[in-house]
C-alpha cells in the first residue's frame, strides 16, 4: 500500500488544446498542451481524452489506479454536441441502438447509449469559429456513453448524417463543467 498522496482535478480543456502535457513529435511542437493552462505536480495524467476540436470537462490526476477506473468503461460521459441540420427523433433512435463506426480501420458498431435532442445550452464561450445560421440550420443533441472509442461522438452523428460543428464533454460520472470557463481548473476529491 502506498503512502503517496495523490492530487485530482477536474479541467475545463478549451478548444485548440490537445489532452497531454508534452510531445516528443516535432511537427507537434506549435499545438497548445495542458501544462500551458495550470502549474501541475509531477506525474499528472490526463484521465480519458478529448481531441483538439472538442471541448469540456477532463480530469486530470497523478493516480494511476483513479485514471483507470474512469477509463475502464463503466463511468458516464455526457457530451452536447451541436450538429449541422435538425437531427430528427430516426437518427436519435438509431444512436441509442449502436451505429456501425470505423475504428482502427475496421467496422465497430457503438454500444447502446442514452441520447436525446436538446435546446440551445448555456456553455462557457469559445474560441471556435462556428457558423451561424445563416448557412443552414443547426441543432443540439445529448449523448452519454460509457465507452469512448476514438472521436466517437464526432464519429456517431456523421454516421447519421450530422456532422458535429462543436463537441462539449459536460459531465464525467457526477462532475460536471457547471460554473467553469474554459481554461480553469479545480481540485475535486474522489
Amino acid at each position: 500500500m502506498s503512502d503517496r498522496v495523490h492530487f485530482y482535478f477536474k479541467i475545463y480543456k478549451p478548444y485548440g488544446y490537445v489532452s497531454q502535457f508534452i510531445t516528443n513529435d516535432s511537427k507537434a511542437k506549435r499545438k497548445k498542451f495542458l501544462g500551458l493552462l495550470s502549474d501541475f505536480p509531477e506525474g499528472t495524467m490526463a484521465v480519458g481524452r478529448l481531441d483538439e476540436k472538442s471541448e469540456g470537462l477532463l480530469f486530470l490526476t497523478t493516480d494511476g489506479t483513479f485514471s483507470h477506473s474512469i477509463n475502464k468503461g463503466n463511468t458516464e460521459k455526457e457530451y452536447y454536441a451541436q450538429v449541422d441540420g435538425v437531427i430528427p427523433e430516426t437518427a436519435i433512435t438509431a444512436m441509442q441502438k449502436g451505429v456501425s463506426i470505423t475504428v482502427n480501420s475496421a467496422a465497430y458498431i457503438t454500444k447502446p447509449c442514452k441520447a436525446n435532442r436538446i435546446n440551445t445550452p448555456v456553455l462557457p464561450e469559445t474560441t471556435q469559429k462556428i457558423r451561424d445560421d445563416r448557412h443552414g440550420p443547426t441543432s443540439w443533441v445529448s449523448i452519454t456513453l460509457t465507452e469512448g472509442k476514438f472521436r466517437q461522438v464526432r464519429k456517431m452523428t456523421a454516421a447519421v448524417g450530422f456532422p458535429t460543428l462543436r463537441l462539449v464533454r459536460v459531465r464525467i460520472g457526477t462532475e460536471t463543467i457547471k460554473d467553469m470557463a474554459a481554461g480553469s481548473v479545480l481540485k475535486i476529491d474522489v
